[in-house]
């Protein structure tokens, strides 16, 4: 929690909803992460908060980045960032998009089907490609593991298919899901990733990198291990698997970069209840599911929701939900959240470890809500 953001809060009493990021805490998070992971570069997720002046900072203190558009690659060049140190990091992506990037010396491509490959040879010729592999999950509070990457055994064919398409079939990918829970899920993927490094060693290609992708998590209600419990876990995992022989490893950290540093306040619009016979009450908060908290689907990101206002009440059991005309914008309703009993309507609550996927998936104008206000501080 950090003390310069409810400062700011207390003091300046923004209008609401608004989100309010300490850069501080984002310099802290990067030099925390390389310190448990000297080996690894870091290449920010730039999806998780792509803020110009969360970019500038991280590319001040020698950050790289992970891109999934032609938008954030441009962003990212804008800060005098080298190509080399930019990835493409989308496994779907429009051939016009990676001749773009190409022009622009973007040389890094990720891939998890032949139909991207055969993009990529067409579009960038001679570049570096890596293949992202399907890996279960487990552990994780917002799993990854359906839409993006291929069969291992598909995977290091694709590599050779890269070879013969005149690329340079570079390394492998995962993800073990976001806000992963358990530092030991990256063993089994790291022992999957060093199976394809074998069987395309088998065709006469040397891949170069690992790419290990994020998961690192962010603190919301449940409690996680520290940095350093992850980078120890990782660590053993590639020396158990690669010994001494160590690739490239790279890093996407995203939600473990931005999340802790900031604090989102919310004004209460409304308190109902249902019916005489419920105890649990109703709170409307002016933003919702639309306005930025995309993540409470399935309500697996459990946000830490705290009232401005000090109460003497006692708490008691409540259904959260946004503002807007959709049934569907509930924050909380399985998840046994509780509020106290004399919260009032106007009341601001705040919502911590917000900094990551907030903004970036507020609505431009649904309901004719405007997106959400953010304040770099």
């Amino acid at each position: 929690m950090s003390e310069k953001v409810l400062r700011f809060l207390d003091e300046q009493r923004p209008a609401t909803p608004c989100l309010v990021v300490d850069l501080d805490v984002v310099g802290d998070k990067y030099r925390r992460l390389t310190k448990a992971l000297p080996l690894g570069e870091v290449f920010y997720a730039v999806k998780a908060n792509p803020a110009q002046e969360v970019l500038a900072r991280l590319a001040q203190l020698g950050a790289s980045f992970d891109t999934a558009s032609t938008g954030e690659i441009a962003q990212v060049l804008a800060l005098g960032v080298a190509p080399e140190k930019i990835s493409f990091g989308n496994t779907i992506k429009k051939q016009a998009d990676i001749a773009w990037a190409h022009a622009r010396g973007i040389t890094l491509y990720a891939f998890d089907s032949e139909a991207e490959l055969e993009k990529l040879a067409a579009a960038a010729p001679g570049a570096q490609v890596f293949c992202r592999i399907l890996i279960d999950g487990e552990g994780a509070l917002w799993p990854l593991n359906r839409k993006f990457g291929c069969e291992p055994r598909m995977a290091a064919n694709l590599l050779v298919r890269a070879r013969d398409l005149g690329l340079a079939p570079y390394g492998v990918s995962f993800h073990v899901g976001s806000q992963q829970m358990q530092p030991e899920q990256w063993d089994a993927a790291i022992a999957a990733a060093k199976g394809v490094f074998r069987q395309v060693a088998e065709a006469g290609i040397d891949l170069q990198m690992i790419d290990l992708g994020g998961g690192f998590p962010a603190t919301y209600n449940a409690p996680v291990s520290a940095i350093d419990a992850y980078g120890d876990a990782i660590m053993a995992a590639m020396t158990k698997h690669f010994g001494n022989d160590l690739p490239r490893m790279l890093l996407e950290p995203g939600r473990y970069m931005v999340g802790d540093a900031g604090v989102l306040e919310a004004e209460v619009v409304l308190i109902s209840n249902k019916s005489y016979d419920e105890d649990r009450r109703w709170v409307y908060l002016d933003i919702g599911r639309f306005g930025g908290l995309a993540e409470v689907e399935g309500e697996g990101i459990r946000y830490r929701i705290r009232p401005v206002r000090k109460m003497k009440g006692k708490d008691g059991p409540v259904v959260l939900a946004g503002p807007t005309c959709d049934s569907a914008d509930i924050l909380y309703d399985k998840a046994n959240y509780q509020m106290p009993r004399d919260l009032r309507i106007g009341d601001r609550v705040r919502i911590f470890s917000t900094g990551a996927y907030t903004t970036t998936y507020s609505a431009v104008n649904f309901n004719g809500f405007e997106p959400l206000k953010a304040y770099y501080i």
